[in-house]
């Protein structure tokens, strides 16, 4: 019995995955009809526009509805633009959360020089709305796709916030670890840091220099004090016993 109801699951997958792989090879052969019906100006035709809407519609209802086992299977697949569908959605699928509504109105562009179409289905979902951008090329063959998620103020705050915070964090991590780093090269043989401390403790200290203090002479002033006073009692004709010279004091006498 437990047999039979594993063999029945896995049918019910590979049925599913075979629908699955049927909508994203089938892309061409739906709409190849309306290569021919893009002008060269870039103008697209009306039945091109409807088919690509139709195609990209049923394709994301399509790749919103795998569960994770699944998008594990398709990712092992040989087709690149599977595994490029399935590598976008499974990196914001848990970030957006459960489907709400798929949007009735599909932007299909034609980019006349690269001759690819651009169709953009607009997705709400319980967290955060998103964009699935296909990119078809003139082949009516999917290309690729991405999913732009478009994140509320709140949530953009929120993110900018943890990435600042994340980004101060680093940096102090980052000196931290540097400051720790320099502070072992003093245990490092040979470092810069043990040379410099070597040559302050061999360098001996400087000797105090003797400040030299100015010694005021006093002049001898008696042999002069004698001559002077044997001349003043040579012109007044008298001896020095008449009088006593006490100081001498010079004189600044303006040149004529």
């Amino acid at each position: 019995m437990a047999q039979s109801k594993r063999g029945e699951h896995m049918n019910q997958m590979l049925k599913k995955a075979s629908t699955t792989c049927a909508a994203f090879a089938c892309a061409a052969s739906l709409m190849f009809s309306g290569t021919a019906l893009v002008w060269a100006d870039g103008e697209m035709d009306d039945n091109v526009k409807t088919q690509v809407e139709a195609y990209v519609g049923a394709v994301t209802d399509e790749i919103i509805g795998l569960s994770d086992a699944e998008i594990e299977q398709y990712l092992e697949e040989d087709n690149e633009f599977v595994v490029n569908a399935m590598t976008a959605w499974s990196g914001v699928k848990k970030e957006v959360g459960d489907l709400k509504e798929i949007g009735d109105t599909v932007e299909v562009e034609y980019d006349d020089k690269d001759k690819e179409y651009t169709a953009t289905v607009e997705v709400e979902f319980e967290k955060e709305d998103a964009d699935f951008v296909y990119v078809i090329d003139k082949k009516m063959n999917p290309t690729s796709l991405t999913v732009d998620v478009k994140y509320s103020f709140a949530t953009t705050m929120k993110n900018a916030a943890l990435n600042t915070l994340m980004g101060l964090g680093t940096v102090f991590v980052i000196l931290i670890f540097l400051i720790f780093l320099i502070s072992l090269f003093k245990f490092v043989p040979g470092s810069g840091a043990q040379q410099v401390k070597k040559k302050k403790e061999e360098t001996p200290a400087p000797a105090p220099v003797p400040v030299a203090v100015p010694v005021q002479e006093e002049a001898d002033d008696s042999e002069l004090i004698a001559v002077i006073a044997a001349a003043i009692a040579a012109s007044e004709g008298t001896t020095t016993d008449g009088f006593v010279v006490r100081s001498i004091r010079k004189i600044n006498r303006k040149k004529r």
